[in-house]
């Protein structure tokens, strides 16, 4: 026997839940009791839009790259200082400051020179090498210019070399290379007094200040300075009785001899005419003879020019005969 009411159908009873209810959350209902759940056709497409793909494919770009992490950087820097120095104010004080920082540390007392000292010159060029200091001491040595002052000491003409340095104590060292005068060189104005190569070193006011030193004259002479010298150092004995040499055409050069003697010699080989000149008057005597030139300058064929008296003496001698 079984009870009325007691027992009910389990799908009318869930039924019964939803009957006057609303869709909640896309569920709906189409009769009473039954439960649909209404799912999107439409799922979500994982693939990036096309503006963020090309986006991405030009943030790969290596240009763009370097643009956007160096260049926009270094414009906003650049821009930011063009605003900022950009006042005339701003750039005059920074100017200021940068030349009161240099100038405070330029003149601390360990970069400054106090004394100038000049080695191996002698007196004039001493007095000439102070006098072409270009500031006065003491002064900071940020503020010499040592390669133009050497260029300037190196100027003068005795001068052969100069080194400058600044030495612990704040001195300036000036060690200097002075030319040796070794020949004399007779001009239209003076007495010059030339070194090995021929450059001037100083003017001669008198010619037996340095007696001890050879002469040359003629236009050039001073460009065959080591030509001279080898004629000179192959005269040896007859050097007492030479008063110089004279450059002749700017091409060879004439010994002459007291009494204004001459000896031509050649242009290519002087020193091998002088040796021959010395054979000769070894075996002849020849320069004790009465002329006024010896003619070396055809080696097979030497000739003498005798002076007028011995020239009447020769033909007298010879007309005897």
């Amino acid at each position: 026997m079984r009870k009325v009411g007691a027992s009910q159908d389990p799908s009318k009873a869930d039924a019964g839940k939803w009957s006057g209810t609303r869709a909640v959350g896309g569920a709906s209902r189409s009769q009473q009791g039954q439960l649909y759940v209404r799912r999107s056709s439409r799922r979500k497409d994982p693939a990036p839009s096309r503006l963020a793909f090309r986006l991405n494919r030009l943030w790969l770009t290596p240009i763009v790259r370097s643009l956007t992490r160096i260049g926009v950087p270094t414009f906003a820097v650049v821009l930011g200082l063009g605003i900022y120095f950009g006042d005339s104010g701003r750039r005059a004080d920074m100017l200021q400051t940068y030349e009161d920082i240099k100038a405070s540390i330029q003149n601390r007392p360990e970069f400054m020179v106090n004394e100038l000292k000049v080695e191996g010159a002698s007196p004039e060029v001493e007095r000439a090498v102070y006098t072409m200091l270009p500031t006065g001491l003491p002064v900071s040595s940020f503020n010499i210019d040592l390669d133009q002052y050497r260029e300037t000491i190196m100027r003068l003409d005795a001068v052969a070399d100069a080194s400058i340095s600044i030495k612990s104590g704040g001195v300036l060292d000036v060690v200097v290379t002075e030319r040796t005068p070794v020949i004399l060189w007779r001009t239209a104005t003076g007495l010059e007094m030339l070194d090995h190569g021929g450059h001037r070193v100083a003017t001669l006011i008198d010619r037996a200040a340095r007696s001890d030193l050879p002469l040359i004259a003629g236009v050039g002479a001073n460009q065959a300075v080591p030509e001279a010298l080898a004629i000179l150092k192959a005269m040896g004995p007859l050097l007492p009785k030479a008063r110089g040499l004279i450059r002749v055409g700017q091409r060879r050069w004439d010994i002459v001899l007291e009494g204004d003697r001459r000896v031509m010699l050649p242009q290519d080989t002087p020193v091998q005419a002088v040796e021959r000149l010395l054979a000769m008057n070894t075996a002849e005597d020849v320069l004790a003879r009465d002329f006024t030139r010896i003619d070396l300058r055809d080696k097979d064929r030497p000739t003498i020019r005798l002076t007028p008296h011995a020239m009447e003496s020769y033909r007298a001698i010879a007309h005897n005969y």
